[in-house]
């Protein structure tokens, strides 16, 4: 038998309603949404923006706000890397971050910094989230942008975003959040007007891999003035050239439909499974990083003692699929960058396990997995 897979923050699986629809348009509504000459065409440009209004609803956007992606990854890369030019026209080269970003925002933060921006990174404390005091303190004339993700991705704990929103009330600086692990699942936070720029992947949300999206939000009847990365063709407001995947926007859209009309369905199931940990894990005197009253209900970052989270993921991958820290940066052993910043040494990081799961998991037998990690202390 297959291990219970328990590592939905690396990827989920896709929701029964989304692979209907996916294969409905991979198989059956083929057209090409820029083919304006026949009724295939016509099928397609209408699933596009039937799925643009579905995520648009989602953080009370309008479709017009909406571009589609390959991801939050690509999504990251437009939000930053796309506001360059008006950075230096503006003078304004200063940009605010956090330390626990993904790679997908500390690495274009990088390469801004190599043609002349300078970039700040917020700290964290322990409980993994930063300081607003902090942010108000960065916070400068010149300050372009402000780039804070949602949900961290390796402990699950939600950032202060309504502290973050009220301390730009006043500044001029637009705020980014890579939403990848928290769009349809922490729902209030996105509907925060102060939002310019939200990446979303839908493989976060059981759609399949490789679409996402960039809602950017108008301020009034100004839109954020990202440059495109790339040309040609014209799509997406020319922000992301290049034919629209419609089967997999389509599906995107689905899924984003299906989170918020099963909420709290989804939620209450996530809660029971982590209650149902905490109790068989209980007795081991697990550790658990960063605030857990911030904490999304369906993931944990834990440590059991001294013992090695490598040496921990071997012992039960008969049982159970986790991991250790980001699937994007899974082949390097070095400690995580996100635990060592919540203060953490190199061996408490390595000690480290992420468990993560959704409401499509199957009851897990924590009794076995606790014996197991039992007999390794």
């Amino acid at each position: 038998m297959n291990p219970t897979y328990l590592d939905c923050n690396a990827t989920t699986p896709l929701d029964p309603e989304v692979r209907e629809i996916l294969l409905r348009y991979l198989a059956e509504e083929y057209g090409n949404e820029g083919s304006r000459t026949h009724e295939y065409g016509a099928r397609a440009k209408q699933a596009v923006q039937r799925a643009r209004d579905q995520v648009a609803a989602v953080v009370e956007a309008t479709r017009d706000e909406v571009i589609f992606t390959s991801g939050a990854t690509e999504s990251n890369n437009i939000a930053l890397l796309g506001l360059a030019d008006h950075g230096r026209e503006s003078g304004r080269r200063h940009v605010i971050t956090t330390v626990i970003e993904h790679k997908a925002v500390l690495e274009p933060c990088e390469a801004l910094e190599k043609v002349g921006f300078e970039v700040s990174r917020l700290g964290v404390d322990s409980s993994g989230r930063i300081d607003p005091a902090e942010l108000a303190a960065t916070l400068r004339p010149e300050t372009l942008l402000v780039s804070v993700m949602q949900v961290n991705n390796e402990t699950g704990i939600r950032q202060p975003m309504a502290e973050i929103t009220a301390t730009l009330a006043d500044h001029p600086a637009y705020l980014h959040t890579d939403a990848a692990q928290g769009f349809g699942k922490d729902l209030e936070t996105l509907k925060l007007r102060r939002i310019d720029l939200i990446s979303i992947s839908g493989h976060k949300l059981f759609a399949p891999k490789g679409v996402g999206a960039l809602v950017m939000r108008r301020r009034g009847y100004d839109r954020v003035p990202l440059r495109p990365l790339t040309y040609g063709g014209g799509q997406e407001r020319g922000l992301r050239p290049g034919t629209l995947p419609v089967a997999l926007i389509a599906a995107l859209g689905t899924a984003a439909e299906v989170a918020v009309r099963d909420r709290e369905k989804r939620q209450r199931r996530c809660r029971e499974i982590r209650e149902a940990a905490l109790e068989a894990l209980a007795p081991l005197s697990p550790k658990i990083s960063g605030d857990e009253s911030h904490a999304m209900d369906h993931v944990l970052n834990v440590a059991f003692g001294n013992l090695d989270s490598e040496a921990l993921m071997v012992a039960v991958k008969d049982l159970i699929a986790i991991s250790n820290g980001s699937a994007c940066t899974s082949s390097s052993y070095t400690p995580s960058h996100v635990l060592r910043a919540m203060g953490m040494t190199d061996d408490e990081a390595n000690s480290c396990v992420r468990v993560s799961w959704c409401h499509l998991t199957p009851d897990v037998d924590w009794g076995a997995v606790a014996a197991r990690i039992q007999s390794l202390l």
